[in-house]
């Protein structure tokens, strides 16, 4: 009878130590579906086992969990903001010819595909074209050299869908040379059609 007394202390002793030390163990772990581990804790919360705050991921919180970037939402430029622009399609108004010739090179072309369009999808815009050429030769050959070359522009512009009315050609021939000289270089950036535009 003593012996069972004694068993019995001793399976009591042994249970109360079990019941003690679960009660010393605070978390464990509880494997997730993804192969995460969440712990949870003895009063029944759980943690996702990170640093997090207790704020949800999707950032619902009001936080910012994107890449810190603002967004803003920017007004379309006015025409009279894309013409200031020193960069972009519309910022090279100046077409360069070969001597005694009114032929467009292809680059000529695709800069003027992209004035035409610009124009014809802006009423309130109208262009002059002022056609040029180097000095050689008589005054009236040049006024007429001059002409051809605005017209070439002209017919490039029309295409792309601009009105007629809202394109204009002049002629000054040798007289407004953009490069005083009397050299090759000089003569190249004098046979020219200069695009001036204006928003009304």
């Amino acid at each position: 009878m003593k012996r069972h007394q004694i068993i019995k202390s001793w399976m009591m002793a042994i249970l109360v130590a079990a019941f003690i030390s679960a009660c010393a163990t605070t978390q464990e772990e509880i494997p997730t579906d993804d192969g995460a581990t969440d712990q949870s804790t003895t009063d029944g919360s759980a943690t996702d086992g990170g640093t997090d705050s207790g704020a949800d991921a999707t950032g619902l919180d009001g936080s910012d969990t994107g890449d810190g970037g603002v967004i803003v939402d920017s007004a379309p430029l006015t025409v009279a903001e894309m013409l200031e622009q020193s960069e972009g399609a519309l910022a090279n108004r100046t077409i360069y010819f070969e001597f005694d010739s009114a032929k467009l090179t292809s680059e000529s072309i695709e800069i003027l595909e992209s004035h035409g369009d610009f124009i014809a999808g802006n009423g309130e815009v109208s262009v002059r074209l002022e056609g040029h050429a180097d000095e050689r030769g008589s005054r009236e050959y040049n006024i007429a050299l001059g002409d051809r070359r605005a017209q070439s522009v002209r017919r490039v512009l029309l295409f792309q869908g601009a009105s007629s009315d809202q394109v204009e050609t002049v002629s000054y021939g040798e007289e407004q040379p953009a490069v005083s000289g009397h050299d090759e270089e000089s003569w190249s950036k004098n046979r020219r059609v200069e695009l001036i535009y204006t928003v009304n």
